[in-house]
């Protein structure tokens, strides 16, 4: 059984087609670049892979099951994470609170009530807590103080939490949007190393949109490359890199990016 399949693929807005006749599969386990020139369509593929825009027509099929239609909530509860291009975060909340507010998702208990500590509450309250702080570790802000507030943080931890929070749903599929926008050289490997690290040691299957073309295709497994909505190459990272129309669209004279 594929993953997650994506087939026919529209997304009108007017009379412009974002994405056009798009299909894609992922495989469980496995690291997916989507890659393409400025509004190429990525984004779009990825927000309608995640629930925040519905297709104009098409089918999305997660682990045997159509979701298509289904709301964005719901596909967090069946597995499926998303990280923004901009930092989604309560600034004004802690990076423990920030955690706890994403662990809410299968909790029993309301977001109040964790914060608020009611009686019910306090035994997964701590269960909560424990969790939280080993995704913070794993994501290299266990150091960090976990009162400081989100907003305080610098860019690359401020990546690294968002992460954290969707790590925190309980995701199979992360759909990393330009997670690597504003970073500089050493955050960016931190990043990299991190998204290999949900791969190789938690089984967790990603889709990250990037215009950082070295990084990315040093990080997946394969790649899809998308021009004016359209699928126009797939393959290996290498076969990409070497796709005579991918190079003329899209990499220009600069082949060194492996």
């Amino acid at each position: 059984m594929v993953f997650l399949e994506i087939s026919n693929l529209y997304k009108y807005f007017g009379g412009l087609a974002a994405v056009n006749e798009f299909d894609m599969e992922v495989n469980e386990g496995e690291i997916l670049g989507l890659i393409g020139p400025n509004g190429a369509g990525k984004s779009t593929v990825l927000n309608m892979v995640g629930g925040s825009l519905l297709p104009t027509r098409g089918e999305i099929i997660f682990q045997g099951e159509p979701i298509t239609r289904y709301p964005a909530y719901r596909r967090a509860r069946m597995g499926i994470a998303r990280v923004f291009q901009r930092n989604a975060l309560f600034g004004s909340m802690t990076t423990l609170e920030n955690l706890l507010a994403g662990s809410q998702l299968h909790s029993r208990h309301g977001l109040a009530e964790v914060f608020f500590k009611g009686a019910s509450a306090r035994g997964e309250d701590d269960a909560l807590r424990e969790r939280a702080l080993e995704i913070l570790d794993f994501v290299g802000l266990g150091k960090q103080p976990v009162n400081e507030l989100a907003i305080n943080l610098p860019h690359g931890s401020q990546r690294a939490l968002c992460v954290a929070v969707a790590l925190a749903t309980q995701p199979r599929l992360l759909l990393l949007d330009e997670p690597l926008t504003g970073m500089n050289a050493e955050e960016t490997r931190t990043m990299v190393k991190m998204v290999r690290a949900l791969r190789d040691s938690k089984g967790i299957t990603t889709i990250v949109v990037e215009h950082n073309v070295k990084a990315v295709l040093g990080l997946c497994d394969r790649a899809v490359v998308l021009n004016y909505g359209r699928k126009m190459a797939e393959g290996t990272p290498r076969e990409v890199v070497e796709n005579a129309a991918v190079i003329e669209a899209y990499l220009g004279a600069d082949l060194d990016v492996l």
